[in-house]
C-alpha cells in the first residue's frame, strides 16, 4: 500500500523526578544529602531514510510515546535516560506541525532528522540544595514535562524524471520497459493509483529516477481526480517527460490534451512551467501518430519524439535525450 500523507500526534518523555535522601551509613554521622538527579525524557525523532518507501509502515500508528526519564535514587544514583522514539520516513517527506500548520523540516536526504518533540529535563535531587546554613535540604524537583505535538507527514517523491499525461497514455509501459519497475498495467483508465518509482541505468556511469504520476484530468488543479494528491509529487521532479497519446479511448483531441494538461499544472504551480520539458507521441504504431506527432511541432516549434512502448522503437533515443538534459541540469548548477 502506497500511503504519502499521514497525521500523528507525538508525546516526549517527561523527565524523573529528582530525589530526596541522606547517607546513612556505620561510622558516617550526619553523611547529608545524597539524592540522585532524574534521567531526562525521551525525544521523538523524525528521521529519513532511504529504505522506506511509503508512509504505510506510519498509518495505524496515531501515537508516538516515547520513554519517560527514570527516578534518581539515593547514594547520587541519576536516573536511566529515557530511549527516544524514532519514526522513519521515505526521503522527500515534510514534517509540518498540524497546529500551526508551519514546516518544521524537508527531509531531502537520507539521513535527514529532526527532533519534533523535546523529552523533558530530569528533576535534581535534594544535594542540589545543600548549603552551608542549610545542610539537610529535603527540598528536590519534579521532572519537566515532554513536549507534545500533533505533526503531518507529507510525502513528495524525489525523481529525476516524472511521467505526465492523461489517463492511460502509456506511462507506466514505459516505465515497466526502462526499469525493473512493476507497476499495475491494463487497457482502461486510472489503472495507476499512485506514483510509481523505477530507476534506469544507461550504460555503467548513469542512471536516473524516473517516477509514473498518476493520469491527470481537467480540474486537477483544484483536486478533481485526486489531483492534488498527484500534482503534489511532479514538484520534485527535475525533468518532465509529457507522454500524448495519439488515438485516446475517450476521442478527445490530442493537441488539446497536451495543452489541458499543461494548463492544469500551471494553474497548481506556475514554476513547472520553466521545469524542462520532453513531448513524446507514444503508441507511434498506431496510424494516427504521424499526424499528432506534426501538429504538436508545429505548436511547439520544436521536434517531437515518437515512441513505442510495446515494440521498443525509438527508446533508447528517448533514454539518451532524458541523460542529456539532466546532464545540462546538472551544468548549470
Amino acid at each position: 500500500m502506497f500511503v504519502d500523507r499521514v497525521d500523528i500526534y507525538c508525546k516526549a518523555g517527561d523527565g524523573g523526578d529528582g530525589c530526596a535522601s541522606f547517607r546513612r551509613e556505620a561510622h558516617v554521622p550526619r553523611g547529608g544529602p545524597n539524592g540522585g538527579d532524574g534521567g531526562k525524557g525521551g525525544d521523538v525523532v523524525v528521521l529519513a531514510d532511504e529504505n522506506v518507501n511509503s508512509l504505510a509502515n506510519i498509518i495505524g500508528h496515531k501515537h508516538w510515546n516515547a520513554e519517560r526519564g527514570g527516578h534518581g535514587q539515593g547514594s547520587l544514583k541519576t536516573g536511566r535516560n529515557g530511549e527516544d522514539i524514532v519514526i522513519m520516513v521515505p526521503p522527500g517527506t515534510l514534517v509540518l506541525d498540524t497546529e500551526r500548520g508551519h514546516l518544521l523540516r524537508d527531509m531531502k536526504e537520507s539521513g535527514d532528522r529532526v527532533v519534533v518533540a523535546k523529552g523533558g529535563k530530569g528533576g535534581r535531587g535534594n544535594r542540589h540544595f545543600a548549603t552551608a546554613t542549610h545542610q539537610t535540604p529535603r527540598e528536590f524537583e519534579k521532572g519537566g514535562p515532554g513536549e507534545h505535538r500533533d505533526i503531518s507527514l507529507e510525502l513528495k517523491l524525489i525523481a529525476d524524471v516524472g511521467l505526465v499525461g492523461k489517463p492511460n497514455a502509456g506511462k507506466s509501459t514505459l516505465l515497466s520497459r526502462l526499469s525493473k519497475a512493476h507497476p499495475e498495467i491494463a487497457d482502461y483508465p486510472f489503472t495507476t493509483k499512485y506514483p510509481n518509482l523505477g530507476l534506469v541505468r544507461v550504460g555503467f556511469d548513469h542512471q536516473f529516477v524516473m517516477a509514473d504520476i498518476p493520469g491527470l484530468i481537467e480540474g486537477a488543479h483544484a483536486g478533481i481526480g485526486l489531483g492534488h494528491e498527484f500534482l503534489r509529487h511532479v514538484e520534485r521532479t527535475r525533468v518532465l517527460v509529457h507522454l500524448v497519446e495519439p488515438a485516446p479511448m475517450d476521442q478527445t483531441d490530442p493537441i488539446e490534451n497536451y495543452r489541458q494538461i499543461r494548463e492544469e499544472m500551471r494553474l497548481y504551480d506556475a514554476t513547472l512551467m520553466d521545469r524542462p520539458e520532453i513531448v513524446v507521441v507514444t503508441k507511434c504504431e498506431l496510424p494516427d501518430a504521424e499526424a499528432v506527432t506534426e501538429l504538436l511541432s508545429e505548436e511547439l516549434g520544436q521536434p517531437v519524439l515518437q515512441i513505442s512502448s510495446a515494440t521498443g522503437e525509438s527508446l533508447d533515443q528517448l533514454v539518451r535525450k532524458i541523460v542529456n538534459t539532466l546532464q545540462d541540469l546538472e551544468d548549470e548548477v
